[in-house]
């Protein structure tokens, strides 16, 4: 494994950090029954809304990434992966209403949060580590702007937003663009397949594989289960 994922994963757990970057949730979910003291819509949609970026950093097959697009093992190609993963979601909730729409603010909030805690857990100077945090929140918007507009585009468009800020204009293999350009195009699909409903209320996700054995079916997701309270 690669030793940045290995890092990361090892010493960054949902129980660790929804407790610090959230202040919603106010226990670990190993602790049990944590999600009873929360009421309302708008605290289940918080929680739906961290796990779904959690199915960002952890379901997300990062080394696979580095190995077929020739990314060096950083955080900020780390923070790259993430941000298109967390992009595709912030699309299909965009088309959830009211909902949806407070649903991607809580998302970009989580990820900032995970952001930072993993900047201080891998040991950046603070000063360095705000400094940076400004230049990726300046990036993000712009990479969100022309991923919306790539995604409206035909295939050269959404090449081109991906060519711009997932490679930074170093990318010089087609054979990666059209990678992942098809991976944008069936993993928008695949999560379109998915209920709207179910999502405001589980949050739950899954990511179809960077490569697939089977590249002529995008499967529909089973449906996801849980209690009477939405969770």
């Amino acid at each position: 494994m690669a030793l940045l994922v290995r890092v990361l994963r090892n010493r960054i757990s949902i129980s660790q950090w929804v407790p610090v970057c959230s202040r919603l949730v106010l226990v670990s979910p190993t602790q049990g029954q944590w999600s009873r003291s929360l009421s309302g819509t708008s605290q289940k949609i918080k929680i739906a809304a961290l796990r779904m970026y959690t199915s960002c950093v952890e379901k997300t097959d990062f080394e696979e990434f580095f190995l077929r697009c020739q990314m060096p093992d950083t955080f900020n190609s780390w923070f790259l992966i993430t941000l298109l993963h967390v992009w595709m979601c912030l699309v299909r909730m965009k088309q959830e209403g009211r909902s949806g729409k407070y649903m991607c603010r809580i998302i970009v909030h989580f990820m900032w949060e995970d952001v930072e805690q993993r900047g201080r857990i891998m040991g950046v100077n603070s000063y360095i580590l705000k400094k940076n945090m400004m230049l990726m929140t300046n990036n993000f918007y712009a990479a969100i702007l022309g991923y919306d507009e790539g995604i409206l585009s035909d295939d050269r468009g959404l090449a081109a937003a991906l060519w711009r800020t997932f490679f930074n204009q170093k990318c010089e293999d087609p054979r990666q663009l059209e990678l992942l350009v098809e991976y944008v195009r069936k993993q928008i699909q695949y999560l379109d397949s998915m209920n709207g409903e179910d999502l405001l209320l589980t949050g739950e996700v899954s990511w179809r594989p960077l490569v697939e054995k089977n590249p002529q079916s995008v499967l529909k997701p089973h449906s996801p289960t849980y209690n009477d309270e939405g969770l």
